[in-house]
């Protein structure tokens, strides 16, 4: 789920920027098939729990049954089975109605489910600096279901195929085949299609949205191509409501393949964190001297920079490959290189302050040298790429942006004589365009995620 949230938290960040009033929500999927697999697999390995047992009747146990990493080898080891396993696999969809349909002991093992997977949600996603408005569900949209299929079968949009109830989506215009919208299963079961519709709804009535961006793996882009299409087509939206799939891509080893731990597991977030945090912060002690305390704290934030950077540089809907050691070096289109341009313009106006210079002073003259002309031609161009990556919902677009002004600035600080140019009102020009440089550069980061230490 790193993709979704890095690039969801940026262009949230961008477009509230553009003065819209956004609202943040996870959407988690935390009502399906997946919730009926850990039931099965739960019942097969602790089958004298309560929760299994239709004549009990007391309050059922305040502690979960699991730990979050009971749940992370339980959820791939029964989706594995009922794939080779038909009964299994029955059994598993037997539960996830039943726990749909309100039975007792399931929903009880349901809360626990979500109390300790949204635990350990918001602790990694307070670890990368993101936030949502709302923790809302699938769960949540199961409310608005029977009141809007009832309203798709009276207004004549939804009708029975092969036993499903569905709303043909198709267009005359269509080049490929667009299969119809799958409201209710044969056995009365909604899908994906169901709630994404039935969260529109939600949505609709809570804050009638201009438009609603969703987040998600490419590979979801029928489905979506799908929902939006009912939606428009039957009024759950209006006309002029836009509804955007913003798919992106798989993040990759080095072999190319979707990335994975040592073991061949996926990777934990807060592994992938604390490996990227330590690489930096061998690289922060390796040859300066900072307290430790100090070192951890900057180690954190570069390898904050160095993980977002390095998959927000990328356009969200490639595949990209993570690669550690390129995206934690200081050379290069990286986080860290970026960060240690805003640390390098941070320390040259603390040096001027500390002479005694004052910052408010003087203003930016006509540029003395070409690289200084570069820079401030780089710094003007800021207001155009801002509205072109909100337009684009491209996060990648101020990336490159900001690599571009941070190799003008390193050129213009390698020709240039800053703090020793004798002439006053030339050298406070030349401070001036370093704040101007580093508040461009810290509001950039801040629209990415990220923000930067005061020494590196």
């Amino acid at each position: 789920h790193l993709r979704s949230a890095i690039i969801g938290e940026s262009v949230k960040r961008i477009t509230r920027f553009m003065g819209n009033k956004v609202v943040g929500d996870i959407h988690l999927g935390d009502w399906g098939y997946q919730m009926g697999l850990i039931i099965t697999e739960l019942k097969k390995r602790q089958p004298d729990l309560p929760y299994f047992d239709d004549n009990f009747t007391g309050e059922y146990p305040k502690e979960a049954p699991f730990t979050i990493s009971d749940l992370e080898e339980i959820y791939p080891a029964a989706s594995a089975y009922a794939k080779e396993h038909d009964d299994y696999r029955e059994e598993a969809l037997d539960a996830t109605f039943q726990l749909q349909s309100g039975k007792r002991g399931y929903r009880a093992i349901w809360d626990h489910i979500m109390n300790v997977s949204v635990t350990d949600l918001k602790k990694n996603y307070a670890n990368l600096n993101v936030e949502f408005d709302l923790w809302k569900g699938e769960s949540d949209a199961q409310k608005y279901i029977p009141d809007m299929v009832e309203r798709l079968k009276k207004e004549g949009y939804a009708h029975i195929d092969n036993g499903a109830l569905v709303v043909d989506v198709k267009e005359e215009t269509d080049t490929k085949e667009i299969p119809p919208c799958i409201i209710l299963k044969s056995d009365g079961a909604a899908l994906y299609d169901t709630t994404d519709l039935a969260t529109l709804v939600e949505r609709e009535e809570l804050f009638q949205p201009n438009e609603v961006i969703y987040v998600v793996d490419k590979r979801q882009e029928l489905h979506f191509v799908q929902v939006f299409r009912c939606a428009k087509k039957t009024g759950i939206v209006k006309e002029d409501t836009k509804l955007t799939f913003l798919g992106f891509g798989t993040m990759n080893g080095k072999d190319g393949k979707p990335f994975k731990t040592r073991e061949g597991g996926v990777m934990r977030l807060e592994n992938l964190i604390r490996e990227i945090t330590e690489k930096m912060y061998e690289k922060i002690t390796e040859n300066r001297t900072v307290s430790e305390e100090e070192a951890k704290a900057t180690a954190k934030m570069v390898g904050m920079a160095a993980i977002k950077y390095g998959d927000l540089s990328n356009q969200a809907a490639k595949d990209y490959v993570f690669d550690v050691d390129r995206f934690t070096s200081f050379e290069g289109n990286t986080g860290p290189y970026i960060l240690y341009t805003i640390v390098r313009i941070k320390s040259i106006l603390n040096r001027y302050v500390e002479a005694g210079g004052n910052l408010e002073a003087g203003e930016i003259l006509p540029a003395s040298n070409s690289s200084e002309k570069n820079l401030m031609l780089q710094l003007s161009g800021f207001g155009s790429m801002i509205e072109s990556a909100f337009e684009e919902k491209a996060p990648h677009k101020i990336c490159a942006y900001i690599y571009e002004v941070s190799n003008a600035f390193n050129s213009f600080y390698h020709e240039t004589k800053i703090l020793s140019e004798e002439n006053q009102a030339q050298k406070e020009s030349y401070i001036r365009l370093l704040q101007l440089t580093k508040r461009v550069l810290e509001t950039s980061i801040d629209l990415l995620g990220f923000e930067a230490p005061d020494k590196m």
